[in-house]
């Protein structure tokens, strides 16, 4: 069963624009360094929508030769069941342990066409699905109702990623209605851990380059919640800064670059990098806060 920290792994690109493996090997050796609990590739903050089939794959396999039995999740899926069914297939093959699938968002599904799609992928595949419930990037909303008609009629589903805000809502009418029997995941860089943590969170999906704050946080959750609170408050004005809608990539890329972990803070177009501005802002919110990426611990 997945728990804990499972960050989203961050693309590298060189200057030409062409997957950089040697520093994604760096990124994913300090992640393992500091102790995740799983990772996951091809979200939203990992590009995945920016990279071919053959990158995908070159991608996967590079991380599963580092990683060896961590928990890989593999964001997959597809405008229909059928494409979904292959991309799912795909990722399974190559050795995802997890696919975490959104809702087909081209042309927008009611409630009884999200129930008929995750039910096509389930019977077709032998995988666990996490269903990412992400309006906010999708334009679709699945109400609990139906999310928890998913989740008791179809086994493999297994977790839900929650990111319709307010999430903490959600997540607790999901509890009361599922129990410990679905792990339900924050994500949104981690902006409401402490309180998703309250509401019962299985563990959250974040951005990369940050897991020491995560797993402080975690950590103190078991034994001083309040002690979890302070840490979470004291970096929210940075979790906050990373999740702004058009520039989150590239202000964790920027943040892996200047750490030496990147070579480049390259984002694929039609993506942008940050302006002048936004990077000064962003030099003063990790200048002021203990970051393990910079070689700096709390």
């Amino acid at each position: 069963m997945l728990k804990g920290n499972i960050p989203i792994l961050a693309t590298a690109f060189d200057a030409q624009g062409e997957v950089d493996f040697t520093s994604i090997e760096r990124l994913v050796k300090f992640l393992l360094w500091q102790g995740v609990d799983g990772l996951a590739l091809f979200g939203n903050a990992s590009e995945g929508y920016a990279l071919t089939q053959g990158e995908k794959e070159a991608l996967f396999t590079c991380v599963k030769k580092l990683t060896g039995d961590l928990p890989l999740v593999a964001a997959a899926g597809g405008a229909a069941s059928a494409v979904a069914i292959e991309d799912i297939s795909r990722v399974q093959r190559w050795g995802a342990q997890v696919a975490m699938v959104n809702p087909p968002a081209v042309v927008k599904p009611g409630p009884d066409e999200i129930v008929t799609f995750y039910r096509d992928i389930c019977e077709a595949c032998a995988i666990d699905i996490m269903i990412q419930d992400a309006p906010l990037m999708t334009g679709v909303n699945m109400p609990v109702p139906t999310l928890v008609k998913l989740c008791q009629s179809f086994p493999a589903i297994k977790y839900i990623k929650v990111e319709q805000p307010p999430t903490t809502l959600k997540i607790s009418a999901l509890k009361q209605a599922l129990g410990d029997s679905v792990g339900l995941f924050g994500g949104l860089n981690a902006g409401f851990l402490y309180e998703e943590l309250r509401r019962g969170v299985t563990g959250t999906m974040p951005a990369c380059e940050f897991p020491d704050v995560i797993n402080m946080i975690l950590q103190a959750w078991q034994h001083n919640p309040r002690e979890a609170q302070s840490l979470f408050y004291r970096y929210l004005p940075f979790l906050r800064y990373g999740v702004q809608s058009g520039i989150g990539v590239a202000i964790h890329k920027t943040v892996l670059h200047r750490a030496g972990i990147f070579a480049t803070d390259v984002v694929r177009e039609p993506a942008k990098g940050l302006d002048a501005a936004t990077r000064e802002e962003l030099q003063d919110l990790t200048d002021a806060l203990p970051l393990a990426v910079f070689g700096v611990r709390a």
